[in-house]
């Protein structure tokens, strides 16, 4: 073997050695399709279609080799923690209420996918019969309404953790990890781009909840009086971040952008119906700059930071595929 050699040799031992001392199993695409291969697959090419987000390359091939495994992973943390349930009744020695909703946070940028994502394991999740009611819930609708935004100042900086009602979101997910038949939740119109009054969306005794939004894995905040207070995230059994290179994201936003200009933009009930007559030109330096100013910033300082936080994290390649998987060790 030559000194080359030695050295490679060498190095790959050290990287196999870290990888065995990390607290997450890292494991590339195809490693991670093999372990879902003796699962059917549950979705159509119809409801697949169906739970695309606008611009997602999502076909068949991703549910099956990332969304089928990820979907059969979280079943058996859904199944585990009920017989935890049962444990805990045993160990009290009294009758208990009913297991609460297994909760799953799904976290990542703007333009990203993780609506998609959240989507995907909602319609997954509810065809395994262990549980077949399965929530979804976006945190969109617990932002605080554009005319409050614009009373202090915030309306550039909405999808910031500061621009969403915190005290509502929590006590939403309390709610739903304290047993609650029903619980509300906002509703929000992507149209109108602001909250919808009197529409709430209502969950009523789940299996499994998801809720998804950028910020949904910030870690509490630190009290004026120097205590710290309880996250959302604390409330989660399990959570998924998908990523991808900054660059990427950037670039599919501004195509995003491109592509609702000439749909979602044309509706002149759209508040951004203002953007539908701009030039391609003068779109891509619109989706840039606001991109520079809003949805950067508040990926690289507020949720980049929060993919350790993690159970879970979805890396995607430049072209929207995921290329490899990271699960936090038990």
């Amino acid at each position: 073997m030559t000194s080359a050699q030695q050295s490679a040799a060498s190095a790959d031992r050290d990287h196999a050695r870290e990888r065995d001392h990390s607290p997450f199993v890292e494991l590339d695409r195809s490693a991670w399709a093999a372990l879902g291969a003796a699962t059917e697959q549950p979705l159509t090419s119809e409801e697949i279609e169906r739970v695309r987000g606008l611009g997602d390359e999502l076909d068949l091939d991703e549910v099956v080799q990332v969304y089928l495994p990820l979907s059969r992973l979280l079943s058996l943390y859904v199944e585990a923690a009920g017989q935890l349930h049962r444990a805990q009744e045993s160990f009290l020695d009294q009758p208990q209420p009913p297991r609460t909703p297994f909760v799953i946070g799904v976290a990542g940028s703007v333009a990203v996918g993780k609506s998609t994502t959240a989507r995907v394991l909602q319609q997954m999740l509810a065809h395994w019969p262990a549980h077949p009611s399965v929530a979804l819930v976006t945190t969109d609708g617990f932002l605080l309404p554009n005319a409050e935004l614009e009373r202090r100042g915030l309306l550039h900086r909405k999808g910031f953790p500061e621009s969403y009602d915190r005290k509502a979101l929590l006590r939403f997910v309390i709610d739903i990890k304290s047993g609650k038949d029903e619980v509300a939740a906002p509703s929000y119109s992507h149209l109108v781009y602001d909250v919808v009054p009197d529409n709430p969306v209502t969950v009523k005794g789940p299996d499994i909840v998801v809720v998804e939004g950028l910020n949904v894995l910030q870690p509490a905040r630190v009290r004026a009086d120097g205590r710290t207070g309880l996250a959302v995230s604390d409330f989660f059994d399990f959570s998924v971040y998908v990523d991808a290179a900054t660059s990427d994201i950037r670039r599919w936003y501004v195509e995003r952008f491109q592509r609702l200009r000439e749909t979602a933009f044309r509706d002149p009930t759209s508040y951004f119906s203002k953007y539908a007559d701009l030039t391609v030109t003068e779109a891509e330096t619109e989706a840039n700059r606001i991109w520079d100013e809003i949805n950067g910033p508040n990926l690289e300082r507020n949720i980049l930071p929060t993919r350790a936080r993690a159970s879970l994290v979805l890396r995607k390649n430049a072209d929207h595929s995921v290329s490899w998987v990271r699960l936090r060790k038990l």
